[in-house]
């Protein structure tokens, strides 16, 4: 498939919306009027305040004009938006939104025009379904509270252990499987200079007076390392930083296989308050299909292991629209996520990623697997909230099947800060290891910056010395933005 942009800048928008309509298409942008051949073409052109969009191919042509009006990227997304609906038939039921974050969005109009009028904004301006904009909206409601904790000063911080028993078939992340003895050597090396990269940020933390509210371990799986490898980072970061206005302390027990009595002790005498294990699945034969060497029973055992070691705060994952994986099975593994009693249950959507191994062997989104992973995440949605739970975090990602979403849901007082506070960008996120990123919040003002660490462990150590320097950027970024609250 072609897309053609004439005389406007609007491509990155443009892309991200066919994608939408069209996920298994490969696609080829062009700057002007492309060849004949045989290919559909999606054109969109601006001339003299005109915007036209028209779709060909073998089955005919439809197409559509009219006048750009004071947002230009607004009208002329709305014009292929309503091309390709014509076209298809189909209607996303996030209408035009294509980012990661539309409760962000949706909490800027509300704070900006009041509740009722983002609503009509979402359905009428934007396409967004009122089951969407409903959903849009409460998870903004339940965010508030953790939103009027965070202040200027605040920030929080992310430790990256990149490293898992296995790869699964539907990750991308940069995690190295130890299965393998090349990437077991990496870990006694990675876990020493992660702890200096965490003691080097902390003095940084301390002599800017931030105030660290949230730290989450994450990956990877961060419980594929050792008690002992576990106990040293976690004793950096006790060191390293001031924990005195310290909210909650997270760490991925993401799986089942990895959760053992010793590596739970080392983590609540650490100070961790909150775990994950995330199953993904309760069906063993969808488990062998993605890659994963646990059983059901083995996730329900780590489960009671981790509630019996004191944790009263666990996260469980599940993915909607896994190969092989039914109605019957999914709503049955949300059954069990509610009978179980966990505190936090974290629905996403399967996303096919570039670098999955799903992706490489051709795996496709079709109509059938959209509408049943919509129906997924509606069964969800109902079973949880009757149980006592509330949607209170929720973000999407691209190549998402049927275009949907990822929704965390909470018992009462039991909210992610971390999550939402990654989600909506209202405080600096600190990064250390392999693949973490900073994210520079400006105290009193909306500018971000970005700090990449790299990706692999391998360059990690490597490149160490070039990623702490890269650190000196953090000071100078406060400097800069010093005088915004005065």
């Amino acid at each position: 498939m072609i897309l053609e942009i004439l005389g406007h800048t609007y491509q990155y928008e443009a892309e991200k919306l066919l994608r939408v309509f069209f996920p298994n298409e490969t696609l080829r942008v062009v700057r002007e009027k492309a060849e004949a051949s045989g290919e559909p073409v999606v054109t969109t052109a601006l001339n003299n305040r005109e915007a036209l969009v028209r779709f060909a191919d073998d089955a005919g042509v439809t197409q559509a004009s009219s006048a750009i009006g004071g947002d230009g990227e607004l009208s002329m997304m709305t014009l292929l938006f309503s091309v390709l609906r014509e076209r298809t038939g189909y209607t996303p039921k996030w209408g035009l939104l294509t980012g990661v974050r539309p409760s962000k969005l949706f909490w800027k109009l509300e704070n900006e025009r009041g509740k009722d009028e983002a609503e009509r904004y979402f359905t009428d301006t934007l396409f967004v379904s009122p089951e969407k904009t409903a959903l849009a909206s409460t998870v903004c409601a339940h965010e508030a509270a953790a939103l009027r904790l965070s202040r200027p000063e605040s920030c929080s911080l992310y430790v990256s252990i990149p490293f898992c028993p296995t790869r699964c078939s539907y990750c991308s992340f940069v995690s190295q499987a130890v299965s393998t003895p090349s990437a077991r050597r990496l870990i006694p090396r990675y876990v020493e200079l992660l702890a200096k990269e965490l003691q080097t940020t902390g003095a940084l933390a301390r002599a800017l007076g931030l105030r660290l509210e949230t730290v989450y371990f994450g990956g990877g799986t961060p419980t594929t390392l050792s008690a002992a490898e576990l106990a040293t980072l976690l004793a950096a970061v006790r060191e390293s930083f001031d924990l005195s206005h310290l909210r909650e302390y997270t760490v991925e027990a993401g799986r089942p296989d990895t959760v053992t009595v010793e590596k739970l002790e080392a983590l609540k005498a650490g100070g961790v308050t909150r775990v994950s294990i995330n199953p993904q699945t309760f069906n063993d034969d969808v488990l062998r299909a993605i890659g994963r060497r646990h059983t059901a029973a083995e996730t329900e055992e780590a489960y009671r292991v981790a509630r019996a070691q004191g944790f009263d705060t666990i996260n469980m994952d599940f993915i909607a629209g896994l190969p092989g994986e039914t109605e019957a099975s999914f709503c049955h593994s949300v059954d069990m996520a509610a009978k179980l009693d966990a505190e936090n249950v974290t629905v996403h959507t399967l996303s096919l990623k570039r670098a999955s191994t799903l992706t490489a062997a051709g795996t496709q989104f079709d109509a059938q697997g959209a509408a049943r992973a919509d129906r997924m995440l509606r069964y969800a949605a109902e079973t949880l909230q009757n149980a006592g739970y509330a949607p209170y975090y929720m973000y999407r990602q691209s190549k998402t099947l049927g275009n949907l979403e990822n929704t965390g849901y909470t018992k009462p007082g039991h909210a992610g800060l971390y999550n939402i506070y990654m989600m909506e960008e209202c405080h600096t996120v600190l990064g250390a290891g392999a693949g973490a990123v900073t994210k520079l919040k400006a105290p009193h003002g909306t500018d971000i910056t970005r700090i990449f660490n790299y990706k692999y462990p391998y360059e990690y150590t490597e490149g160490f010395d070039e990623l702490l320097a890269r650190k000196r950027a953090i000071p100078a970024f406060y400097e800069t933005h010093a005088a915004d609250g005065r």
